[in-house]
């Protein structure tokens, strides 16, 4: 799914124009982002939560040339689903390999 669809499907089911799906989750997706740019975490209850953590500087290796070299500090995003969440999934593909 792109956001695209998402915008789609928040059309269909809450009947909306087009141009006000694209409103909603435009505004919610900022809200998100906003959160994580001034370094806080984003808790969605029963979905999961958005975190932001610093990498400290590593060795890396070229795999093909063996080759070290520093990969630099970064910021990143992680997300960590709830455990709600994990365990549906959990089951609808437990559900489903077994026919």
């Amino acid at each position: 799914m792109v956001k695209a669809d998402l915008i789609r499907a928040i059309e269909l089911r809450l009947n909306l124009s087009h141009d006000e799906a694209t409103a909603q989750v435009e505004g919610v997706l900022n809200l998100i982002k906003d959160s994580l740019t001034g370094g806080d975490s984003v808790l969605i209850s029963g979905f999961g939560q958005w975190k932001v953590r610093e990498k400290k500087a590593r060795v890396g290796r070229n795999p093909k040339t063996k080759e070290e070299y520093e990969i630099s500090p970064r910021t990143v995003v992680t997300f960590y689903p709830s455990n709600v969440w994990r365990q549906e999934i959990a089951d609808h593909f437990q559900s489903n390999a077994r026919g």
